[in-house]
């Protein structure tokens, strides 16, 4: 069984989720498929087929978040340190090509968001900043192309 790694956060995140969708929408979803049964004939129930997939939705939301938190490997970021990138690194870069900079965190696949600036481990820039450090020139390859960045900064926070 493959572990999935997440930072505490995330993790109480998934909880909070999966406590919603077993309590609050599940109580919704069972009043809205017994508010369509009372309109008869449910072979030709548009509000009944549609409550009844907001179930099976529900309900593999909870199997899946179920198994990530079974398989969750919670890292403490607080208690890491070093030079090398790895997981729950921020890690500062420069675009070699347009002199751009960028910071992102590298986080598990399930907390992963580019707008906050949280990449997955498995993302292609990720994978190619693991175990370098500051002032490596690491080259990416991406479906545009190849692309060259120098690490600035590693921090853990």
């Amino acid at each position: 069984m493959e572990k999935v790694p997440m930072t505490d956060g995330s993790y109480q995140k998934l909880d909070e989720e999966i406590k919603f969708l077993k309590g609050p929408e599940r109580q919704r979803i069972i009043k809205a498929i017994a508010e369509a049964r009372e309109h008869g004939d449910l072979s030709e129930n548009a509000e009944y087929h549609a409550a009844k997939e907001q179930q099976s939705h529900n309900e593999g939301r909870i199997l899946e978040l179920e198994d990530m938190l079974n398989r969750a490997e919670i890292i403490d970021i607080s208690s890491l340190s070093g030079d090398n990138v790895k997981f729950g690194a921020t890690v500062s870069l420069v675009d070699e090509d347009t002199d751009e900079e960028m910071t992102y965190q590298i986080v598990g696949d399930y907390e992963a968001n580019v707008e906050e600036g949280r990449i997955s481990i498995s993302s292609p820039i990720a994978r190619g900043l693991i175990g370098k450090e500051v002032g490596d020139s690491v080259e990416v390859r991406t479906p545009g192309g190849s692309k060259f960045y120098e690490i600035l900064d590693v921090k853990f926070i």
